[in-house]
């Protein structure tokens, strides 16, 4: 079978380098030549001249994927994909992503959108820190920012503090 020949088994997805903010533009062309192409998005809140707007921005900016099985005879016109930079490889064979890790994410896609896990954290919640100075405090979560920050509500020498954490730092109470 040709396609165990070019890439060492039957499954996976080939990863490619997009330009600069021009995945839209690679999964565009990438289509008309009929490849099965994916690019993860997430949802990003936005502040423009005091307004704030939710959009999607690509999860791994810079990167899409295309299946193995959409290429398997014919892998290098991605070279020459407009809106494609290079195809990633180790050494002389291309890199393959996992079937399972491209699958968990199209299973957390809520419109258009990759979402967090089950057990996200949601505003509202009441969690219990650990680590750092506030290890075993219970707090209430008030905002959810990027980078895995949280702006959360604890009891502070008997009065309600605001304190912006790690994520990594709570726990479900």
């Amino acid at each position: 079978m040709k396609h165990d020949r070019c890439f060492g088994r039957s499954h996976g997805w080939v990863v490619l380098n997009t330009h600069s903010h021009r995945e839209q533009v690679a999964l565009e062309n990438l289509a008309r030549q009929e490849f099965v192409a994916y690019c993860p998005m997430v949802r990003r809140r936005r502040s423009h001249a005091r307004r704030y707007s939710d959009v999607l921005r690509p999860m791994f900016p810079g990167y899409v994927f295309v299946a193995s099985h959409s290429c398997a005879d014919r892998w290098r016109p991605l070279h020459s994909t407009m809106g494609v930079r290079s195809v990633l490889r180790c050494g002389d064979a291309l890199s393959l992503l996992d079937d399972g890790f491209v699958e968990s994410l199209k299973i957390r896609e809520v419109d258009g959108a990759v979402c967090g896990s089950e057990n996200a954290l949601e505003v509202g919640q009441k969690v219990k820190l650990a680590g750092g100075p506030f290890d075993g405090l219970v707090a209430t979560i008030l905002g959810l920012h990027e980078h895995d920050r949280l702006t959360v509500l604890m009891e502070l020498l008997n009065r309600p503090v605001r304190v912006r954490i790690n994520a990594e730092q709570v726990g479900a109470q």
